[in-house]
């Protein structure tokens, strides 16, 4: 449609996602309308079915941790959809067992993600991030950020915390780009499948010779291989491509954000709160965590219906004024704040503490390193990926 308005739903014409963005950096002005006066309500999603749409923090958060939500459905072939990817884009599991499967995958993941083993790998990553960095120092500006930074570096991380051999990155990378396609279902259905193979045979190789990555770890523990070479594809694609994403906003708010990248060099002790800021801050919403309602639900006043598909936007309500003050401002300087980016309750994300590693490694000698860092395009013209699921950047242009 030509025009959003709210207007849009009173008249029967469901708003459709994704919203209008004018600013790559802002919330979309529609968001910003749903949030004030319709904190849940009816869209239309980009696969063309009905969802509702939760923008509100309050609500976000607290169903974020309900269990009468899942992302499982009794009649998944008929389920409302997100989009066309295989992960996320509509109904995963077993609505019997969810619950149970979710408990019991967590405690076989928890161990190895715990803060103890993270900071013991720490001094690791901060390495890697030095010798990424010496190798930008070395080419001649401008250059890509996000090829020579904010891609490998997940890559890396990940290969080294899994036992992957980083020369197959282009294979998986490629594959898990495939996965994370929203418009093609057969196209992210064949890379689950390839990269389920290729996982296969990492379990293979690691009963043959054990190393001390995780992958090795769980085939001690588990006699299932199927079950450890999925675990460890969903570690392949969710331990590195969230993180690619909030690395470049992460630069992308640090190189338009006025002065907080002075404020981050004259202060390096606020570096933990700079990346919790830009956790907050660089997603934007418009679209959300899908979850079915498992049976009716009040929320806010509206009836959801079991079965019905809800999203649960983190980014918008991380941006809700009620509870951050001027959430449109990147301030690296605010107090800790209770963000949902890792999501709250019994879904909150396993890979939140490496993440938090990952991006203090990065900002805190970034910029360092390149103190006179710019674009080298101007912001309207950065290329946005709108077919991935996880979004992100197509390619971030800097100079110094």
């Amino acid at each position: 449609m030509s025009k959003q308005t709210i207007e849009d739903t009173r008249s029967g014409e469901l708003p459709a996602l994704p919203f209008d963005r004018p600013d790559l950096l802002a919330v979309a002005p529609l968001l910003r309308k749903l949030q004030a006066d319709c904190p849940i309500s009816r869209v239309r999603t980009p696969a063309g079915d009905q969802a509702w749409l939760v923008t509100r923090y309050d609500k976000v958060r607290r169903l974020l941790a309900d269990d009468r939500l899942g992302l499982s459905h009794p009649d998944p072939d008929n389920a409302a959809r997100v989009n066309e990817s295989v992960f996320f884009g509509g109904a995963s599991g077993n609505y019997e067992t969810e619950h149970a499967d979710r408990a019991r995958m967590r405690s076989r993941l928890q161990p190895y993600f715990s803060p103890r083993r993270m900071r013991a790998f720490r001094p690791r990553v901060e390495a890697l991030v030095e010798e990424l960095l010496d190798r930008i120092a070395a080419r001649t500006p401008p250059l890509d950020l996000h090829e020579a930074l904010s891609v490998p570096l997940p890559i890396l991380v990940i290969c080294e915390l899994l036992g992957v051999p980083y020369e197959d990155r282009a294979r998986f990378r490629a594959w898990t780009q495939g996965i994370a396609d929203t418009r093609d279902r057969q196209r992210s259905e064949a890379a689950l499948a390839d990269l389920f193979g290729y996982t296969c045979e990492l379990v293979r190789r690691k009963r043959a010779h054990p190393d001390d990555g995780v992958i090795s770890g769980l085939c001690a523990t588990e006699d299932n291989d199927d079950e450890v070479a999925m675990l460890a594809a969903i570690l392949l694609f969710a331990g590195h491509e969230t993180t690619v994403v909030q690395i470049d906003l992460g630069v992308l708010l640090m190189l338009t954000g006025n002065d907080q990248r002075q404020a981050l060099l004259d202060d390096p002790a606020l570096l933990p709160a700079a990346v919790e800021e830009i956790l907050r801050g660089g997603g934007t919403g418009g679209g959300g965590v899908p979850r079915y309602a498992r049976e009716d639900i009040d929320v806010g006043g509206v009836t959801v219906r079991a079965g019905e598909l809800l999203l649960l936007d983190t980014g918008a309500a991380n941006h809700d004024e009620r509870v951050f003050a001027g959430p449109d401002r990147f301030d690296v300087t605010r107090p800790p704040s209770p963000h949902v980016t890792f999501g709250h309750g019994p879904h909150y994300c396993i890979g939140a503490p490496l993440a938090r590693i990952e991006l203090q490694a990065v900002f805190g000698r970034l910029f360092q390193r390149f103190p006179t860092m710019r674009l080298a395009v101007p912001l309207e013209r950065v290329k946005v990926r709108n077919d991935l699921l996880t979004g992100g950047l197509d390619e971030l242009p800097v100079t110094w």
